[in-house]
């Protein structure tokens, strides 16, 4: 069909206003409920644009082929609800329940979808095709410029377990702390988009273009990059498990460089950085060794306070007793490292990696800084990854934890007086004496918390 025979579809579809939604909405509410008087909200080919639709119950409607740009569905719930090649673009889907979703063929340029469950969602290409004429001939619905896929979205922590995403448009879109495990982005496009904190456990890249996608703190773990395109995609600072790159393309890709590739030796840069540190900066040279890949390096009882080791690779690096004071390790992956009663005070941990480390009698407190007022230096392990670690005995009073994974960690007699512990994952965590005296406890997870023992310690 040539481009000036495509029909106008402008009166094909049928406008609601708010009031109108609101009845068809109350009826599938009792619907969902089992509810006599109850009726499925059928909203094919309607036209329910910018209208609100946030904290309903949506379950198992359909909205096939529906104008939905701009409408609010924060919080809603969606689950087993039909969206096939609707026009989602700018919608609101903050938080809301869109478990197995259809979501085939649909609009999603610019949607936000932060924190929303998607899981076993369908989000792969369709077409729906309608007859408008009395030849009965199939016509391909088109949404005026509308391209199917998640084209310049945000979906920010949102949950795309097991989601099916294949043969779809994600180019440019912010989807950092998402949780992909085992989808499938087969042939998906998902190029300059940011995956930074992802977990792409399992996750399908078959023949995916992920050209200039950023990976920083993202985790590889048995991530299939069949014929996958990461030409000049940045992979520092992510973290890589059992994953096989031979059939990958990685031209221009940003990885971690060799200690070769140092300008001096690693001996000369700790000597100067010493003498950095002793003499308040006035002599001797900071270590600036962020994005190197010193793995299994030694520097027990080395004095590293205030160096640049951000997005560093330090696996099974060996740093017991080093003093770490106000580092900079963000993004760094220090999976099974030995930093056993190291000095850590102040430092900067945001979204490391430190699965399996041995931080044992680790101390993690403030540290004070001279400025006129005066004040303390918060250790910074906001979304630090410590699962399996071994903490027993260590001090982490104060320490800013928000998001931070302690899943099976070894958290024995560790002290986190006055730590922020908003978000934090102890599930399985062995807690036996540990100290959480005067900590923020909101949203927690694995840790039971007797309310009039909290309530009683906030007062003091």
């Amino acid at each position: 069909m040539r481009l000036e025979e495509v029909p106008d579809f402008k009166d094909h579809w049928t406008k609601l206003s708010q009031w109108q939604l609101d009845e068809m909405l109350d009826k599938h509410e009792m619907f969902a409920a089992s509810k006599t008087g109850g009726e499925r909200a059928k909203l094919g080919m309607h036209n329910i644009s910018y209208l609100d639709l946030s904290g309903r119950n949506l379950s198992a409607a359909d909205f096939t082929g529906a104008l939905m740009a701009h409408c609010d569905f924060s919080e809603a719930i969606l689950n087993d609800a039909i969206l096939f090649a609707a026009d989602l673009r700018f919608a609101n889907f903050s938080s809301a329940s869109m478990e197995r979703i259809d979501l085939r063929g649909a609009c999603m340029a610019g949607a936000n979808f932060e924190y929303a469950k998607l899981i076993d969602a369908d989000m792969r290409d369709g077409v729906l095709l309608k007859s408008f004429s009395k030849s009965g001939d199939l016509t391909p619905i088109v949404h005026d410029d509308g391209v199917a896929g998640l084209e310049q979205a945000t979906a920010k922590g949102a949950d795309m377990t097991r989601a099916k995403v294949s043969d779809s448009m994600i180019v440019q879109t912010d989807m950092t702390d998402c949780n992909l495990k085992n989808a499938k982005f087969i042939r998906a496009d998902l190029s300059k988009s940011n995956l930074t904190g992802c977990n792409l456990e399992g996750t399908d890249f078959t023949e995916a273009n992920l050209k200039g996608a950023i990976f920083c703190g993202a985790v590889f773990s048995n991530t299939v990059l069949d014929k996958t395109d990461l030409s000049g995609a940045d992979l520092i600072g992510a973290i890589f498990d059992n994953v096989d790159f031979s059939l990958a393309k990685t031209a221009g890709a940003q990885l971690p460089k060799s200690i070769e590739d140092l300008e001096g030796s690693l001996r000369d840069i700790l000597i100067a950085h010493d003498k950095w540190v002793h003499s308040n900066g006035k002599e001797g040279k900071r270590a600036v060794l962020a994005k190197m890949d010193l793995s299994g390096v030694k520097l027990d009882k080395v004095n590293l306070s205030a160096a640049d080791l951000s997005y560093a690779t330090l696996r099974k690096a060996r740093l017991s007793r080093a003093e770490l004071i106000m580092a900079d390790l963000s993004y760094a992956d220090l999976g099974g490292a030995i930093l056993a009663r190291a000095d850590l005070r102040g430092v900067k941990l945001e979204r490391a990696n430190l699965v399996g480390a041995n931080l044992v009698g680790a101390v993690f407190s403030e540290v004070a800084v001279a400025s006129r007022g005066g004040g303390d230096w918060r250790s910074n392990l906001k979304r630090a990854r410590f699962c399996r670690a071994m903490l027993n005995g260590a001090v982490l009073s104060n320490a800013d934890l928000e998001g931070s994974d302690f899943r099976d960690a070894d958290l024995r007699d560790a002290d986190f007086t006055g730590a922020i512990l908003v978000d934090v994952d102890f599930t399985g965590a062995d807690m036996r004496g540990t100290n959480l005296n005067k900590t923020d406890q909101r949203g927690v997870k694995g840790l039971e918390i007797d309310e009039e023992e909290y309530l009683r310690d906030d007062d003091h």
